[in-house]
């Protein structure tokens, strides 16, 4: 039998996968790509009356506007430090997180407590942030009052901008640590066992276990993450910044997401709006490709491509 028979045999006796390939084809396409062409209207003064092809072209005038403009500055110095925040806790809390769970040796123990710090990722932010502004409020929250049990004074923390980035940190370390555990989770029990064994013969302690058997074999899953992780340092979901966020710590709390949703919507300003969002996504694949070479120059089957 030739070789391209043998390939159409093959695509014929997969033919269920393909199938279920054609649901998540149209997904992407029709709400990824497509809208991609609505980027157009950052080099226009779009009007919704006249249309994309009936507005003026202006060239790079709203990407001059925006960096020029006294927003540019904060804005980005906020979504940058935001992100590096996410990145310096967030990212290992999940790792953290596993690597605890899978020392845990009572199954129905471990079982619980990964049930319990799962759950805050199917709870709406919403939720998430109504709570913790009760908890951190000034007069009926458990943190001022535990404070003023131990003699210290209240503090109004959602109306003082230096807390602002740590809280919305935590925030997210809370709500999405024990999901993305799962991951690490899964590639540790990919780990042969036999390793364990063997290290044990040689005398190896838990911690020494950990650090040449446990960590170099997540290796890859964890700079597989971190690339990922990378590339969303700058995409901050605007859902959950507005949520907690006021105009006494603005700011602190002003991102790229924020300043697009009240240009666009709320203000209508659609071109500029897109504008600052090409930006973002400029930035953001910068970041990919940049974190994904050196990944690539490090350990070549670590890196995503």
């Amino acid at each position: 039998m030739t070789r391209n028979k043998l390939k159409k045999k093959s695509l014929i006796n997969q033919k269920e996968l393909w199938i279920m390939l054609i649901p998540v084809l149209l997904y992407f396409v029709l709400f990824k790509y497509l809208p991609m062409g609505g980027v157009i209207i950052a080099f226009q003064r779009y009007s919704p009356f006249r249309g994309v092809a009936g507005s003026p072209w202006v060239g790079f005038e709203y990407f001059r506007q925006f960096f020029s403009s006294i927003y540019f500055g904060r804005v980005l110095r906020n979504t940058l430090m935001i992100g590096l925040f996410d990145l310096a806790f967030g990212f290992p809390a999940p790792i953290i997180l596993a690597l605890l769970l899978n020392g845990i040796g009572n199954k129905t123990f471990k079982k619980a407590t990964q049930t319990v710090t799962l759950l805050p990722h199917f709870v709406s932010y919403v939720v998430v942030a109504g709570i913790a502004l009760n908890m951190l409020s000034p007069s009926t929250g458990v943190i001022n009052a535990f404070r003023m049990k131990l003699g210290l004074d209240s503090i109004y923390f959602m109306q003082e901008s230096k807390y602002f980035w740590g809280i919305f940190t935590s925030l997210r370390i809370i709500k999405e640590s024990g999901f993305a555990a799962i991951i690490y989770l899964a590639a540790l029990s990919a780990i042969d066992p036999t390793l364990y064994e063997a290290a044990r013969c040689d005398g190896a302690s838990r911690p020494q276990q950990l650090r040449h058997v446990t960590l170099p074999g997540i290796i890859p899953t964890i700079v597989i993450m971190f690339i990922i992780k990378v590339g969303k340092i700058i995409s901050i979901s605007f859902e959950q910044v507005l949520l907690l966020q006021n105009d006494v710590i603005l700011d602190t709390s002003e991102v790229i997401s924020t300043l697009v949703y009240r240009r666009g919507l709320v203000n209508a300003d659609y071109s500029y709006a897109t504008a600052v969002g090409l930006f973002e996504t400029f930035v953001a694949l910068v970041l990919v490709l940049s974190s994904n070479a050196i990944a690539r120059r490090m350990k070549s089957e670590s890196s995503l491509w």
